[in-house]
């Protein structure tokens, strides 16, 4: 029942407040519903701390928040039973609005609703974003009337007494044709789920439905939508570990169970509660980093916690919650905040301190889990220096045995066996076992020990340990051959000499899969394959790199892949092939051969002539004779290979050994692995 009533204008030294709220909040609109209900939960919280302390000695009853929709009327209304505000307090907090430099503000902020609101203590007024007009109804805890102040989103507001019983608040939104979402149960539904869901006051939104005569029916009973209490806020003694399990299923449904977890429990020398988990992170997981969720007092602030906490702690998941992180700010303002970045110092710390404690007293655990642990830890050692100092001590490496060792342990057991002649700690390494296998084998065989690095990060990784290690080089097993994998000061002698070597080139390149492949000799084992395919160590970790990281490393990707077609010069069947190419076509490569001898004798005698003169003073007919020379011997080599490339073709043996090469590295497939069956069939009737 009305019984007097006031008209009045909001003081705002600008009157464009309700234009800037509509257009440049616009794109954060939903945060409305957040402010008023945390705004609720504060005149709550500040009934209790009064009763608390005998300065109101009321009954405090039924402290629930309620939000409540009416299509008919488009309505959202916010409800609580809080302290309620007098006309006075509507007055100072409510009509008086301290917002000046208008304009140059919104130049600076207008991609920020936060920024705005958290600058102005504009909460309540963001639900202008969404209203035609905004009702509050609230009453005092105090004496006196209750009153009714409205607005229809211009400085003019009305404020008249109002018949109300009950203290507490009504905030009662007329929503506006652009903004009918917010009458609908599930968007409500979902933006309660997203704000309000760890708030410490009991929210409810609608009525809980039971199942009768083959249909939900609504009960009597409020729907709560939110833990009250939830995991984080309570004494890690007072929690079991499957209460942690329980929490991290209400936090991600869907997920599978995480590895660990850490309790934050920190009061000095700033205030921060949390929980953090560790999830199972594979190899092909598409990596998310919006799993943790950052609150203020039960608040719910954001879950884009990058440049708030270090890039590798965004693999984990969980909850944050500070006071001392502002609601209402800009992610570049918490980025920058000094008690964010003691924050952020201080999980990495509890992160490593956590993981340590785990390797010291539950190795066997941790090793069973180190495979699902190992790209947050080696991503945290890549990109943060102060991870990698304490991390270094229990980060772990695995051979292809599947043991475990420490960087210090495995140090000690390859130092005597896998040091080069320059003194470099030669590590091994695969990240295929199967694909590999044959290499990982021959390098076994040397007493070698080969490690898996088959992460999505390892090649970055392997760069920076080869930084931070003293005298230390990662090598694939396929790289080279492996009597070539650690160079040291013994050398074999080949069987094959250099004049043989330069005929076979031709007679195994024509051979060859396609252009990329190098055909090199190596003076191996005699029990060593015969031919073996291996791809540079550098090249390749190049564009493996490039792949992840793109930029300035386009050049690489670009490059195509190239292989070395490995001889080994003292297999019996490459010495038989090379023993059939004298018989066939010594004599006739020996006649090119002799040809070039004599074209590079004129060469030398033109070059004595032309020694001590510039290039400048050499006559064009004698640069004619040199470009002469040179293109003589071009083609007459080029005459040699291509007579030579025939004994490739003609003997079957060559395709044979290159393709078991193939074979060896899984790059034999198709067609070209159905002729290498027949081919082998062949070659197995000739032995009978």
């Amino acid at each position: 029942m009305e019984t007097s009533k006031q008209q009045g204008t909001i003081n705002v030294t600008s009157e464009n407040i309700f234009p800037i709220i509509k257009k440049f909040l616009y794109s954060d609109h939903e945060i409305f519903l957040r402010e008023l209900i945390s705004n609720a939960v504060d005149a709550t919280q500040k009934l209790k701390t009064l009763a608390s302390v005998g300065e109101f000695t009321g009954e405090l009853g039924d402290l629930t928040i309620r939000v409540s929709l009416n299509k008919k009327k488009k309505t959202l209304t916010v409800s609580d039973r809080g302290i309620g505000m007098t006309a006075k307090e509507i007055d100072k907090f409510i009509n008086q609005i301290a917002f000046s430099g208008a304009e140059e503000f919104m130049k600076k902020y207008k991609k920020d609703a936060n920024a705005i609101i958290g600058h102005f203590g504009l909460g309540f007024y963001s639900s202008f974003m969404v209203s035609d007009q905004v009702e509050i109804v609230t009453k005092s805890y105090k004496r006196g009337k209750a009153v009714n102040w409205s607005c229809k989103g211009n400085p003019e507001y009305t404020l008249e007494e109002f018949d109300r019983e009950d203290r507490g608040t009504d905030v009662i939104l007329h929503l506006d044709k652009e903004s009918s979402e917010f009458l609908e149960e599930e968007r409500i539904q979902s933006l309660l789920n997203k704000y309000s869901r760890f708030l410490p006051i009991p929210i409810a939104f609608g009525k809980e439905k039971e199942w009768k005569n083959n249909k939900y029916e609504e009960t009597d009973k409020d729907k709560i939508v939110n833990n009250t209490e939830p995991a984080w806020t309570k004494k890690p003694a007072d929690l079991t570990d499957e209460d942690y399990s329980k929490f991290y299923k209400e936090l991600y449904p869907m997920s599978e169970d995480p590895l660990f977890h850490i309790h934050l429990n920190v009061d000095y020398p700033f205030n921060l509660t949390g929980i953090l988990y560790f999830p199972k992170i594979r190899n092909n997981y598409e990596v998310q980093k919006n799993k943790i969720q950052l609150y203020s007092n039960q608040v719910y602030v954001t879950d884009s916690v990058e440049g708030i906490v270090p890039d590798f702690l965004t693999l984990l998941h969980g909850v944050l919650d500070s006071p001392d992180i502002p609601l209402n700010v800009s992610r570049s303002y918490l980025q920058s905040d000094q008690n964010v970045k003691k924050i952020s110092s201080h999980i990495t710390k509890k992160v490593a301190d956590r993981l340590k404690d785990i390797f010291t007293n539950e190795r066997e655990q941790f090793e069973l889990k180190w495979d699902d642990l190992k790209l947050f830890i080696n991503y945290g050692m890549l990109t943060e220096e102060k991870f990698w100092d304490k991390a270094k001590e229990f980060a772990l490496l695995k051979n292809t045995e599947g043991k475990y060792f420490t960087y210090d342990e495995y140090k000690a057991i390859i130092k005597g066996n896998q040091t080069d002649n320059n003194g470099t700690l030669v590590y091994l390494y695969t990240n295929d076992k199967e694909e590999q296998f044959s290499f990982i084998r021959a390098a076994k065989e040397k007493g070698y020990d080969v490690l898996v690095m088959d992460g999505q990060f390892d090649t970055h990784f392997l760069n920076h340990l080869e930084e931070k290690l003293e005298k230390t080089h990662f090598v694939r097993v396929d790289s080279e051959v492996a009597d070539k994998l650690i160079i040291k000061s013994d050398k074999k002698e080949s069987q094959l000499n250099k004049t043989l070597e330069t005929w076979l080139n031709p007679v195994f390149k024509s051979q060859a899969p396609g252009e990329g492949y190098f055909v090199t000799f190596e003076a191996l084992d005699a029990t060593a394959h015969p031919v073996i395919i291996t791809q540079s160590e550098w090249s390749r970790r190049m564009k493996e790199m490039s792949k992840l990281s793109g930029g300035g490393m386009n050049f690489y990707k670009d490059l195509p892949d190239s292989y070395n077609l490995v001889i080994n010069g003292n297999h019996p069947v490459v010495l038989q092939i090379g023993e059939g190419l004298m018989e066939a076509y010594g004599a006739k490569a020996g006649e090119f051969d002799a040809e070039v001898a004599r074209i590079q004798s004129d060469q030398e005698s033109l070059e004595k002539l032309l020694k001590g003169k510039k290039e400048d003073e050499i006559g064009q007919e004698e640069k004619d004779k040199r470009s002469e020379l040179n293109k003589r011997i071009e083609e007459t080599e080029k005459q040699r290979n291509e007579v030579l490339a025939a004994y490739g073709t003609e003997n079957p043996l060559v395709k044979q050994l290159i393709d078991l090469a193939l074979l060896a590295t899984n790059r034999l497939t198709g067609e070209a692995l159905d002729a290498f069956v027949q081919r082998s069939i062949g070659l197995l009737g000739q032995q009978n």
